[in-house]
């Protein structure tokens, strides 16, 4: 049997004996649902506040008499904690535009001195206000990247910018355009301006009471010829990316440099491939000439220049990079939900993994999965906690580290364990200095640990000596409402996920900036406009060189069997629908991120990934889609999933798991030709790909 390891755990909250009268009417409240309850009264009912502002509330715990109990106490939160900030006792900072709402909790447990934990789904009494905070108002407004002149037959998008009162800058700003002689130039209502002729012209644009103006110098155009020229064959996969370069010449056969070239696409379907009937060919070609088809069919490729043109044609084959999955074993896990996993190999030489529990007792089980088809839990560890989030073993397979949350002290932090026998797995130190407010993702790497402490910011913990462990940095941004939600490292980058503060790389030794694990440095950073960045996952391209940073994002539907409730609804053992993608974001340049490229599936999001280096394949825990296997080879452009390069999919479902029959695959690691996943209502899988058939040559 299995042995246990258990940190001691403290008692649970103590109600003081000032709180019996409040304890004594919750009772009496949830008694009878005829008898009434007490009620929240929060002032202002409502408020508004400009970006930057803020405001003090005060609550008022009433009996159904209508008279003050002096003795509750009421707890603030957020709905939406990045744009609106709001601390338990109340006071509100306005971060981002919006409407927002702040609620007054009385928890159902009696206050116990400290709010440094406490759970917006707690049954207890609740009242809400809503807090309106408009669009700062714009104070000016500028075109982005106006030339000052241009060529007759050719055309520019002007974009419009501008600053608002909190000195933001906004981008994409809505404007009436026009120019002063529409002989020599034309716009539309998006600021796309065709050149006519020789001559000047100014463009106008005004947004509200503001108007900008730029002149521009039409020159004649000297084009007298376009050629096209392609990086790929006639004919490639959906996916492959093919780079069209358009050459312009004069009449004299002089190559001209400079002028402005617009491309432009015809598809249609391929009268050979019946999978291209009627479904259309959706393709693209961007400003860049970078083309990609999504699906199958013939495409050509047009640039045009000074009323000249040129054109090239492509056919896009499937991409046909499907495989089928072969089960091979399970170790179920069914009277609580699982967190993520970590697999490695020991110092023995065997296999092992580690996966923790969630909103349970602190548990973290440990098997042998040497043989995939007979998966054994050999350990199990518990600490004080409600949820092991997340898990990590050193490089050396020596030095697990294991998140904590919910403690019942209210001290959660990480706990370190000698993991060399995993069958006697020993606990060796907890760090929970400056980590109270819960631990959700850690990361291990070269003998330091990189927690994210509260959702705000992840702190360096120094663990060479792992029964010593010590501080030696943090790193936290300077948004308003900033949040980071995980951290991974690789060579000695930190890549960062954090809801709308998006993507952010940190030097931390390995990224030429002079970073350290003891300081930190920012590299770059890319802003996510959903606000659902959950995941990162850094993947260097072997095939073309690119370094593509990926978020992933997480938000739920609401479930119209308990809207109220939003998230994961495991305590109501309903089954939850997630939504959200994959964006794929090219660093190279870490000073100007560009996003290029997405994996989503219509009706589900992501949780965790992984992504194989070598073998160019990314698995992703799919939430209620399962596991998803996919192929990430070469360049990188447009909606993966449509391109066909799913290679596979796998819905670990189980009648006897916490919730029966329901995928929800939280996290997927590949090790030794075995993918492993962790699934939060079944616990632990593994599953392989089983080799594609080899393709009879012609003389066969």
């Amino acid at each position: 049997m299995p042995r246990s390891v258990s940190l001691p755990v403290t008692p649970a909250r103590v109600s003081p004996p000032a709180m019996l009268g409040l304890a004594a009417l919750l009772a009496a409240s949830a008694a009878g649902a005829q008898e009434a309850g007490p009620e929240i009264r929060i002032e202002p009912e409502s408020l508004t506040l400009e970006v930057g502002g803020t405001a003090q509330l005060a609550a008022t715990v009433v009996d159904p008499a209508g008279n003050p109990v002096t003795d509750a106490r009421v707890v603030f939160f957020s709905g939406n904690r990045l744009a609106l900030t709001v601390t338990p006792g109340g006071h509100v900072s306005a971060n981002r535009p919006g409407r927002h709402t702040v609620t007054a909790l009385l928890p159902d447990q009696p206050f116990d001195g400290s709010w440094d934990y406490y759970s917006s789904r707690d049954p207890g009494v609740r009242a809400s206000i809503e807090v309106s905070v408009p669009d700062p108002e714009l104070t000016s407004i500028f075109f982005e990247n106006a030339p000052p002149r241009a060529w007759a037959g050719t055309e520019v998008r002007f974009a419009v910018a501008a600053r608002d009162r909190a000195g933001e800058l906004r981008e994409g700003v809505s404007a009436q355009f026009n120019t002063s002689d529409p002989q020599v130039a034309t716009v539309d209502e998006y600021g796309i301006v065709a050149f006519q002729r020789e001559g000047a012209v100014q463009i106008a644009a005004m947004s509200g009471d503001m108007v900008i103006y730029h002149e521009v110098q039409i020159q004649p155009n000297p084009t007298a010829r376009i050629e096209l020229r392609s990086s790929g064959p006639g004919e490639v996969r959906t996916g492959d990316v093919v780079t069209f370069e358009a050459l312009v010449f004069d009449d004299a056969g002089m190559e001209l440099t400079g002028l402005p070239v617009r491309f432009a696409l015809e598809s249609r379907p391929d009268a050979f491939r019946a999978e291209s009937r009627g479904a259309g060919a959706p393709a693209q070609v961007t400003e860049e000439g970078r083309f990609v088809a999504e699906q199958p069919g013939v495409y050509t490729v047009i640039a045009m220049s000074g009323g000249q043109l040129a054109r090239e044609t492509v056919r896009a084959a499937p991409r046909d990079v499907a495989q089928e999955v072969e089960y091979l074993g399970h170790a179920l896990v069914s009277d609580r939900v699982t967190g993520d996993l970590w697999v490695w190999e020991g110092v023995d030489g065997r296999d092992y993994a580690v996966h923790g529990t969630w909103n349970a007792e602190g548990h973290a089980y440990f098997y042998d999965v040497t043989d995939p088809r007979n998966m054994v839990l050999i350990d199990t560890v518990q600490v004080d906690a409600r949820t092991v989030n997340d898990v990590k073993v050193s490089e050396d397979g020596t030095l697990c580290v294991i998140s904590r949350e919910g403690a019942s002290n209210r001290r959660n932090g990480f706990v370190l364990i000698d993991c060399r026998n995993p069958r006697e797995a020993e606990i060796l130190a907890s760090f929970d200095q400056g980590l109270t407010g819960g631990v959700h993702n850690v990361f291990l790497h070269d003998n330091h640990v990189y927690a994210v402490n509260n959702g705000r910011r992840w702190d360096v913990v120094n663990v060479e000596d792992p029964r010593n462990p010590f501080r030696v940095s943090r790193f936290e941004t300077d948004s308003p409402g900033r949040s980071v939600h995980d951290v991974w490292v690789r060579d000695g980058i930190a890549y960062q996920a954090g809801r709308t503060d998006g993507l952010i790389m940190i030097d931390v030794g390995g990224g030429g900036m002079g970073g350290s694990p003891t300081s930190p440095v920012e590299m770059g950073r890319y802003p996510q406009i959903t606000g659902w960045n959950h995941a990162v996952w850094p993947f260097r391209s072997p095939s073309t060189g690119k370094l593509y940073v990926i978020g992933g994002d997480e938000a739920f539907y609401l479930n119209p069997r308990r809207p109220e409730a939003g998230g994961i609804l495991w305590e109501e053992e309903i089954p939850s629908r997630a939504k959200g993608w994959l964006h794929f974001v090219d660093f190279s340049d870490p000073e100007n991120p560009k996003e290029v490229a997405r994996y989503e599936l219509a009706d589900s999001g992501p949780h965790n990934l992984w992504v194989d280096w070598e073998e160019e394949i990314m698995y992703v825990g799919y939430y209620d889609a399962g596991l998803r296997v996919v192929d990430v080879s070469g360049d990188l452009l447009g909606d993966l999933y449509r391109q066909g390069r799913e290679i596979a999919r796998f819905f670990p479902e189980s009648n006897d798991g916490f919730l029966a029959n329901a995928a929800f695959t939280w996290g997927p690691q590949p090790h030794k030709g075995t993918i492993f996943l962790a699934d939060f209502n079944s616990g632990l899988w593994a599953v392989r790909l089983k080799p594609r058939p080899e393709t009879p040559s012609a003389s066969e």
